[in-house]
């Protein structure tokens, strides 16, 4: 059978192969501890809950409008001008299955052959793959753990060119945890602003998730907001991965092609969930807060045990739930058996000899990092950093 040579162009996402690659040793009885995942180890708040269960009993139960209900577009509106103060209108907002389908949309519509896609490093592993499919051009600005895994405003010019269609970037960031300051954010708006061609496709699905104060939103600009693309939905913060709700704000015609794309794609997404994440957006922000508590308490624990672990150079994230470590210090050490020659060697082994998951940093444009969630239970974070620092010492 002759496949076609669109599979050729892109990779699976190594998060989910690493998942599965767990899964199959725990089906053999091995008690493998996931610090893969970038997934909230939390039930979904009773509320929200309670608001599906009365959508099914009320029969929401038929297909919805592709960009969904009006009520809902209507609560992301209402979100964004509570918790970023700013104006949207439904027509700017597409609701999807998820982010990935929201960051999905806007790239397809957005770019082709010979555009450029602008991603600093480290990104999520998604975002190269979708420009790849788009058949556009990922364009790298390499990051460090020196500089917080931030692109400065003269690297991002820098890497501007008359083909650059996108800037697409995270904050709090997945997989380093880096947050854009406001100040920040403003000398990349200066550098944008010399260039009306290219658009902002700013992922804030860890907005909640956040250390060192409000977050802020590149889409604050006023002068810029026109030419940003806001992704975000309610995996992370309300504890809603299976779910699947996204959205995206944007201006009236990048919206309008989304829509378009999605309406041949999947339509709408879950009008159950549609009814809920109403209630989620406008209603009580005090578990997703008592959720962010949490993950501050496990950073702090995570930070410490990472730092017991030698030649590992990490970064204090400032949001999302990972650690992101330089652990290029092991590369070329062996247990006798093992060499460590990259970073997906030292994730299996780890995986193989520790039982513990975690998250190649190659597959997010980091090849001398891996990614280590800490979105799981104080008592096996401290079990599997334990396995960690064991199963290290043992390479030399």
């Amino acid at each position: 059978m002759q496949l076609s040579s669109l599979l050729q162009r892109f990779s699976e996402p190594e998060t989910l192969k690493m998942a599965k690659l767990g899964r199959e040793l725990r089906a053999k009885g091995i008690d493998v501890i996931d610090l893969s995942l970038g997934e909230p180890d939390f039930d979904t708040p009773q509320h929200i809950k309670d608001a599906a269960i009365k959508a099914i009993n009320d029969n929401w139960s038929h297909y919805t409008p592709v960009a969904g209900f009006l009520d809902l577009r209507e609560a992301v509106c209402t979100k964004l001008k509570r918790d970023n103060n700013l104006d949207y209108k439904p027509e700017n907002i597409i609701t999807s299955t998820g982010a990935k389908q929201s960051l999905a949309n806007v790239i397809l519509a957005l770019a082709e052959e010979g555009d450029e896609v602008i991603i600093p490093t480290p990104y999520w592993v998604t975002y190269s793959e979708l420009v790849k499919i788009a058949r556009a051009k990922v364009v790298e600005i390499r990051t460090s753990v020196e500089n917080g895994f931030k692109a400065t405003p003269a690297e991002v010019e820098a890497a501007i060119t008359p083909n650059t269609k996108v800037f697409m970037f995270s904050s709090p960031c997945n997989p380093s945890g880096a947050v854009y300051s406001k100040e920040e954010l403003e000398g990349l708006a200066n550098v944008f602003r010399k260039y009306p061609q290219v658009t902002i496709l700013a992922d804030e699905i860890y907005e909640y998730i956040n250390f060192v104060g409000k977050h802020e939103s590149i889409a604050q600009f006023e002068d810029l907001k026109d030419r940003v693309v806001i992704v975000n939905g309610l995996s992370k913060g309300f504890a809603m991965t299976g779910w699947r709700l996204g959205y995206i704000a944007a201006n009236v015609e990048i919206a309008k092609a989304c829509e378009k794309l999605q309406g041949q794609f999947t339509s709408a997404t879950c009008s159950i969930t549609q009814k809920a994440a109403v209630v989620a957006l406008t209603g009580d922000l005090k578990p997703s807060q008592e959720m962010t508590e949490e993950f501050t308490r496990r950073r702090t624990k995570t930070l410490e045990l990472v730092n017991g672990i030698p030649g590992f150079k990490c970064f204090e994230p400032q949001g999302a739930f990972y650690v992101f470590p330089d652990v290029s210090y092991y590369y070329g050490k062996s247990d006798g058996d093992n060499v460590i020659t990259g970073a997906a060697e030292f994730s299996m082994y780890l995986l193989n000899t520790a039982h513990v998951s975690s998250v190649m940093g190659d597959a997010f444009g980091e090849p001398n990092c891996v990614r280590f969630s800490f979105a799981n239970s104080m008592t096996n974070i401290e079990k599997a950093w334990a396995r960690i620092k064991e199963a290290l010492a043992k390479l030399q």
